[in-house]
């Protein structure tokens, strides 16, 4: 008759049951992998004529594992009896139970003397998710899952986490991860304002976005880098950017130790248009560019992203203009001339007119 596994059974029971020589559920046996298939592995049982069968989710919890990179013909391997078919002489068998009644011990040990343990985490669900503790199935609620409740909590699925056990009893196994990053960040955070500069710069993490700019994770302690700070050009919303989860570079432009506040920049200097600007146009310099907004008193003209100068209604044409809509529109591209830049008051006069008049000059000669 086929005799079901006893879940409630200590490890230590299961090692002094293993003595003895007939096969029951629950007893912990050696075998010999004899073949290997996709979905399960047949072995031999020592000290037994049954074969046993190994099925891929009893061989591991990982949902992309594959048999033939878990296990190999003649590789030994440590099992417990789920079922016993004395008849067919077919025991179902299974290594990640056995792994769970290893493991079971150590974080029973753990739950009692707040031990940090790691594990990876397998599944997430409406609740928390599920991670692999040494073979233990450890629940961490959603709310002990991430230091922010507006985190998703589902990426964490096929993570390595620190964790520690907060409740043992019996299948009822729960664990917290947020308690270990909140030790780990405060340590962090006294690190951080040790040694922090302006100038300093850091890899950190996109947390949240607002309509004011993006909240980034510098090790421990969140920095606001302002809208205006993320791109040289005008941007209406952080997204157009940078995405939460994303992983940046950023400096410190400034800090409030006592307010534990940090302002950060990510546009580079070396990225300034007004630095192109001025190395790549000089004055009096020719080129084609399009018409981005019409004006009462003007065109304005895209020279480099983030740059638009102006081509004042006087400098559009040598005829009178009287509307500028009457002659250009948004779109066109014209050829212009750089006239002045004020870099101080960034304003930058451009005229068609003076591209006209050379023109016309290069024709008459």
């Amino acid at each position: 008759m086929s005799e079901e596994i006893r879940d409630d059974m200590s490890f230590a029971e299961m090692l002094e049951a293993s003595e003895a020589k007939p096969l029951y559920a629950g007893k912990i046996v050696k075998a010999k992998v004899i073949s290997v298939s996709p979905t399960e592995c047949v072995v031999g049982i020592d000290g037994s004529k049954h074969t046993g069968i190994v099925k891929l989710s009893e061989m591991s919890h990982d949902p992309n594992a594959k048999m033939e990179d878990l296990v190999k013909v003649d590789d030994e391997l440590d099992l417990v009896v789920v079922k016993t078919n004395d008849q067919e002489g077919v025991d179902t068998l299974s290594r990640v139970r056995f792994e769970a009644q290893k493991g079971m011990k150590d974080v029973s040990e753990a739950a009692e003397n707040g031990t940090v343990m790691e594990g990876d985490v397998m599944e997430a669900n409406k609740g928390g998710v599920v991670v692999n503790v040494k073979g233990v199935r450890v629940f961490v609620p959603r709310s002990q899952a991430t230091m922010r409740r507006d985190e998703d909590y589902t990426k964490l699925v096929g993570q390595h986490v620190r964790l520690v056990i907060t409740e043992c009893a019996g299948r009822k196994i729960v664990g917290s991860i947020n308690k270990v990053t909140a030790e780990e960040n405060k340590a962090k955070r006294e690190e951080f304002w040790k040694n922090v500069e302006v100038g300093k710069k850091y890899t950190g993490v996109v947390k949240s976005l607002t309509s004011y700019g993006a909240f980034v994770d510098i090790g421990g302690v969140d920095g606001l880098c302002h809208i205006s700070e993320l791109s040289w050009s005008n941007i209406k919303h952080p997204s157009e950017v940078v995405n939460v989860g994303d992983t940046i570079e950023v400096y410190v432009k400034s800090y409030d130790p006592e307010n534990q506040k940090v302002s950060l920049g990510y546009k580079k200097e070396e990225d300034n248009p007004w630095e192109k600007l001025k190395n790549e146009y000089p004055i009096g310099s020719e080129f084609t560019a399009p018409v981005v907004s019409i004006t009462k008193f003007g065109a304005f003209v895209r020279i480099l992203p983030g740059v638009d100068g102006l081509v004042h209604i006087s400098e559009i044409s040598n005829e009178r203009v009287n509307k500028v809509s009457d002659v250009l529109k948004v779109g066109d591209e014209v050829k212009v001339k750089l006239i002045n830049v004020d870099f101080d008051r960034k304003r930058i006069s451009l005229s068609m007119k003076a591209c006209l008049n050379e023109a016309a000059e290069g024709d008459a000669e």
